[in-house]
C-alpha cells in the first residue's frame, strides 16, 4: 500500500467514526408523552436527520437547515438550505422555520435539537435594528480576524436571535435534547453552531472585548447593538433549561482514536499531538514540519516508522488581497514548504467534512517533493503561502485531496507519515 492510500484510508476511519447514525443511536432519548419536533443546523444537519428518522420508533416532525450543496433526503424532516461561510437570504428563511417548529409546545413535548458544525452562518437570524448585510459583515470580519473558533462564536451568539440557547429558550417548557457534532476544540458544545440550543456564561462585553482585541471594523449599528441590554442572551441558570439535556455524540478525540486504531492494524505506530491544536494555519504547519524533520533525521521526538496525527482548527488571518484555499491547504502549503527536499515525510491535512473553506477539496498531499513539484508547474510555493494561494498550488502539483462532502463534521484532521521512504 503506497503512503497516499494508507493516509486516506486513516482519513476514512476518522470520518466513519463520526457517522451520524451509530453516534445517534447510542444517544436516543425515551419517547414522549407529546409531540416529538426536530429541528437542526449544521453541515451534518441532512444526514443527522436521516439517521434519527430511521431510528426513531414514533412519530415524528421537524426541519433542519443544511448548506447549499448535495443533501441526504429525509421523509419526514423538512430540510432546508443556506450558504457557508458566509450567510445569504435562504438563512434568514431556515433559522425562521426552526423558530415557528418550536412555537406553542407543552411541558409534554420534546425538542430534538441535531446540531453540528457550520450551523453559525447557516442560521443568520440579526436583531431587531439590524440587517442581513450587517450579519455578513459580521461573518466576513470574524473569517478574516484570525481570532479562535469560541471567540468567533461569542461575537455571533450575541448578534442574534436564534444562537446562544435562544432556540431552545423559544421551545419552553417542552423539553430539548441536544445530540451535537462537535467541530470546535475541547467540544464545549455552548460554541458549536454558536449553540442554539445550548446558553453559556459569555455576555455582549466579552464580545466587544473580542472585537476589540482582533481590530475588527463592524457596522456601527452592530456595535450600537452590543453596546445595549438587547444583546444579552439568556443564561444556563434560566429555568427554562431546567429539563433539557446536550450530548456531544461525535468528536475529534473519537475520531482521531479511530484513526490512530487504524494505523496499527496497518502496522505503523501512531502519536497523537492533540485532538484541540489551535493558531494561525502557516505557524501550526511550520511547527509539524519540524517534529516531522526531527523524527525523520534523528528519531526525535519519535522514532520512524510513525504517523503523527492531529485535531482541532486553525486559523487564517486574511489582509487585503488573497486567492483560493481554506486553513488546512494553507497550513500544509506552510508543511510543505519547510519539508521541501527531505524524502520519506507524507502529510494529508483535510477537514473531516470534505470541504475546505468554500473549494471543492477537503485538503491536500503534500511530501518532501511538494515544493519542487510547484516549482516544476510554474508556481512558487513561497509566494503562494504568503498570497493565501495553497489552493492553486496544491492543484498545480496535482495533490488536491478531493472526496466530497462526507455528511459530518469533527473538523481538522492531519497525518503526517513518517517512514524514511521516498
Amino acid at each position: 500500500m503506497n503512503q497516499r492510500t494508507f493516509l486516506t484510508t486513516l482519513f476514512d476511519a476518522a470520518v466513519a467514526a463520526a457517522d451520524p447514525l451509530e453516534a445517534i443511536r447510542a444517544h436516543l432519548p425515551q419517547r414522549p408523552k407529546g409531540r416529538t419536533v426536530v429541528v437542526g443546523a449544521g453541515k451534518a444537519a441532512s444526514q443527522m436527520g436521516a439517521a434519527f428518522e430511521q431510528l426513531w420508533d414514533g412519530p415524528l416532525e421537524g426541519v433542519v437547515v443544511a448548506r447549499h450543496g448535495p443533501i441526504e433526503p429525509c421523509e419526514r424532516i423538512k430540510v432546508l438550505q443556506s450558504a457557508h461561510p458566509v450567510p445569504d437570504e435562504a438563512g434568514l428563511v431556515g433559522s425562521r422555520a426552526l423558530l415557528e417548529a418550536v412555537q406553542g409546545l407543552t411541558a409534554d413535548d420534546l425538542v430534538i435539537a441535531l446540531v453540528s458544525g457550520g450551523g453559525s452562518s447557516l442560521l443568520p437570524a440579526p436583531p431587531q435594528g439590524l440587517t442581513l448585510a450587517d450579519e455578513i459583515a459580521v461573518n466576513k470580519a470574524l473569517l478574516a480576524s484570525g481570532a479562535p473558533i469560541s471567540a468567533m462564536n461569542v461575537v455571533r451568539k450575541h448578534v442574534s436571535r436564534i444562537k446562544g440557547g435562544r432556540l431552545a429558550f423559544a421551545a419552553a417548557p417542552a423539553r430539548v435534547v441536544s445530540l451535537v457534532v462537535s467541530d470546535v476544540p475541547g467540544d464545549n458544545p455552548a460554541f458549536i453552531a454558536s449553540g442554539p440550543t445550548v446558553p453559556d456564561g459569555s455576555t455582549a462585553q466579552d464580545a466587544l472585548g473580542i472585537v476589540a482585541e482582533y481590530r475588527m471594523a463592524l457596522p456601527e449599528a452592530v456595535m450600537a447593538h452590543l453596546r445595549s441590554t438587547a444583546a444579552a442572551a439568556p443564561l444556563a441558570g434560566d429555568p427554562a433549561f431546567s429539563r433539557n439535556e446536550v450530548h456531544v455524540i461525535a468528536s475529534a478525540g473519537v475520531s482521531l482514536e479511530a484513526a490512530a486504531a487504524k494505523a496499527r492494524a496497518m502496522g505503523v505506530e501512531p502519536v497523537t499531538l492533540s485532538d484541540a491544536i489551535e493558531g494561525e494555519a502557516r505557524d501550526v504547519g511550520k511547527v509539524h514540519a519540524a517534529i516531522a524533520r526531527g523524527t525523520l533525521l534523528r528519531d526525535r521526538p519519535f522514532r520512524k516508522p510513525v504517523v503523527i496525527l492531529s485535531g482541532g482548527e486553525t486559523t487564517v488571518t486574511i489582509a487585503g488581497t488573497h486567492g483560493r484555499g481554506g486553513r488546512n491547504s494553507e497550513f500544509l502549503l506552510s508543511f510543505a514548504v519547510d519539508i521541501d527536499g527531505c524524502a520519506g515525510i507524507h502529510a494529508l491535512a483535510a477537514d473531516t467534512d470534505g470541504i475546505d473553506g468554500s473549494e471543492d477539496n477537503a485538503g491536500a498531499f503534500a511530501d518532501g517533493d511538494s515544493a519542487a513539484r510547484m516549482r516544476a508547474a510554474g508556481v512558487d510555493p513561497r509566494a503562494h503561502l504568503a498570497g493565501h494561494d495553497a489552493y492553486s498550488a496544491f492543484a498545480a502539483a496535482g495533490d488536491l485531496f478531493v472526496p466530497g462532502p462526507t455528511g459530518t463534521n469533527v473538523n481538522d484532521f492531519r497525518a503526517i507519515l513518517v517512514d524514511g521512504a521516498k
